[in-house]
């Protein structure tokens, strides 16, 4: 009886990401205001008082997404 020779897996283990403290904030500050502008759109905005005026009611867009969310909106 024939053995073949058993190489075990490969353990290693992978770097972790090195990011500088600048790129950090700068990521943080993009994800802050994104979450931001999400908040207003599905919890804030309601139409009438819209940003955006008259012509564009993202409320709309989002209604379930509010409902969703638990915001009121009727």
């Amino acid at each position: 009886m024939s053995t073949m020779p058993v190489t075990p897996a490969s353990t290693s283990i992978p770097t972790p990401l090195v990011v500088s403290a600048a790129k950090a904030r700068l990521w943080m500050g993009g994800a802050l205001l994104f979450g931001l502008l999400a908040y207003y759109f599905i919890g804030v905005d309601q139409g009438a008082v819209s940003v955006f005026g008259s012509d564009l009611h993202v409320h709309e867009f989002v209604h379930d997404a509010r409902h969703l969310l638990g915001f009121p909106c009727h």
